[in-house]
């Protein structure tokens, strides 16, 4: 459904999530059927299974701050309704989050499900998938009969695990599977720039998991983990199984994945080099292009996408022929006002009034307009395949400097956000990239090198950063001396 930044202070509104993406019963099907998202597994798995996919309703919004209270009851009313109306049902199949907040529900996801399962009652079996920055609450595992969570930071595997749903409510409903599923969460918050899954620290994690996997009368293992943007009970790394009939082995894998973690807790720390040594590495490097993470202006995770340090940076320095994006509907709009091939003078990015990020003054000319819709066939972070970043400028300054101007917030999950400009990507020296794992998807088959930059936003790597109000005390590593005590049932 959504994932909520709380530290973000403008909200999420219902418009957010109509003018990004909703649909419900066939247009849902048309949308979705083919797509690389659990949406896509559901229907397909349902098939495979001869089970009639029923199509309700499908929303998201881009990551951004805490849902509005009218927004949050507006969607869970026309999800209850679309229930409802195809009543009675055989299962159900959700794709929620795992880190959605509410102005009214910190654990938005387990308010949504606890909804459902009022109007369906206790037995219809609900399988439910949740995203791998999931901030997994007991009343989401109380709730549904099974949780699938991804195994894949970038998330490249949803479809899959939409798929795995649909098998697992096959067999529940042809009574060949009683899930009893368990929740496990040490007193852990993993770093987002420890977060890729094919690498290590992450990727024994996720070895662990498929070990569980592989254990007789195991139905499924996930690990979440976690987002440390939400402030909330449940923040914090967690890891799920699902057994046959067995609660007791589900609580005994689960522990043993959150201990085989725990053990490792410090190799999830680390230190990254800040934007000036970035950018000095940069222009060093002998191969190119180097693709500089932003990671305290991550789109992906809820940063508004306006920061301009890096930019700055790369300007003080004098690097040339680089490549920036940024999010600056005002910027657009004047460029739209001059046109094709005008010479603008433009303050950049920095709004509203960021003392972390102060906006650029450029000279530049406007090189390309473009309505910022692009499509994307192969499988990349998300599962999405049509994108709209709003009207969108290019500009291009005497320094080869192109800066890509968007008048909607766009997490950049594919090249072709900037193909579809007519930019050559693989020609720059320096690309600056708002993310941290997801674009890697994209931006890896081009990249000479990959630098993470710890640089200060609402989404900084470092969780110290932030002044949490709601969170479990101790966390490591907040909390250095956290001692990790396994739940009991």
């Amino acid at each position: 459904m959504h994932e909520s930044n709380t530290f973000l202070q403008i909200p999420t509104t219902y418009e957010h999530f109509r003018s990004t993406s909703f649909t419900r019963g066939e247009a849902l099907t048309a949308r979705w059927e083919n797509a690389h998202h659990e949406l896509g597994g559901f229907i397909q798995g349902a098939r495979e299974h001869k089970l009639e996919p029923i199509p309700l309703l499908a929303t998201f919004a881009v990551p951004s701050g805490t849902i509005e209270e009218a927004a949050f009851e507006q969607i869970a009313s026309e999800l209850l309704e679309s229930i409802e109306s195809q009543m009675p049902l055989a299962g159900l199949l959700i794709a929620l989050h795992g880190a959605t907040v509410s102005a009214r529900f910190p654990d938005a996801d387990g308010e949504i499900l606890a909804r459902i399962r009022a109007l369906v009652g206790p037995d219809l079996p609900i399988v439910n998938t949740l995203d791998l920055h999931a901030n997994i609450s007991s009343s989401m595992i109380r709730l549904a009969n099974a949780t699938i969570a991804y195994r894949s930071n970038p998330h490249l595997d949803q479809e899959e695990r939409g798929f795995e749903a649909a098998t697992l409510l096959s067999r529940v409903l042809a009574g060949e599977a009683n899930p009893r599923q368990a929740l496990e969460t040490p007193p852990l918050i993993i770093r987002i720039s420890k977060q890729y899954t094919a690498e290590e620290p992450a990727a024994s994690i996720y070895r662990d998991v498929c070990e569980v996997r592989s254990w007789p009368h195991i139905l499924s293992a996930s690990a979440a983990l976690g987002f440390y943007y939400a402030d909330v009970k449940e923040m914090g790394a967690s890891f799920l199984v699902v057994a046959e009939a067995d609660a007791n082995l589900a609580r005994h894998a689960a522990q043993w994945l959150a201990q085989r973690v725990w053990q490792r807790r410090e190799e999830f720390a680390g230190e990254l080099p800040d934007a000036s040594t970035a950018v000095d590495l940069a222009g060093k490097a002998e191969a190119s292009p180097t693709i500089l993470m932003d990671i305290g202006d991550n789109v992906g995770a809820g940063s508004p996408g306006d920061s301009t340090i890096l930019l700055h940076e790369i300007l003080r320095q004098k690097v040339t022929n680089s490549l920036v994006i940024l999010f600056d509907p005002e910027s657009v709009s004047e460029c739209v006002g001059a046109g094709v091939g005008a010479v603008v003078r433009l303050t950049l990015g920095g709004k509203p009034n960021r003392q972390d990020s102060p906006p650029v003054n450029v000279s530049a000319r406007v090189r390309t307009l473009s309505d910022g819709r692009f499509v994307e066939t192969a499988v990349r972070h998300g599962g999405w395949t049509e994108f709209n970043q709003g009207i969108t400028a290019v500009l291009e300054t005497d320094e080869q400097h192109t800066i890509v101007l968007t008048s909607r917030r766009m997490a950049p999950m594919s090249l072709e956000q900037v193909l579809s400009l007519g930019i050559r990507p693989e020609r720059k020296r320096i690309i600056v990239v708002k993310g941290v794992v997801a674009p890697r998807a994209a931006y890896e088959s081009i990249a000479a090198c990959i630098i993470l930059v710890d640089t200060p936003g609402l989404t900084s790597d470092n969780p110290k950063h932030f002044q949490y109000a709601r969170r479990r005390v101790p966390l490591y590593p907040l909390e250095e001396n956290a001692v990790y005590r396994p739940n009991v049932a």
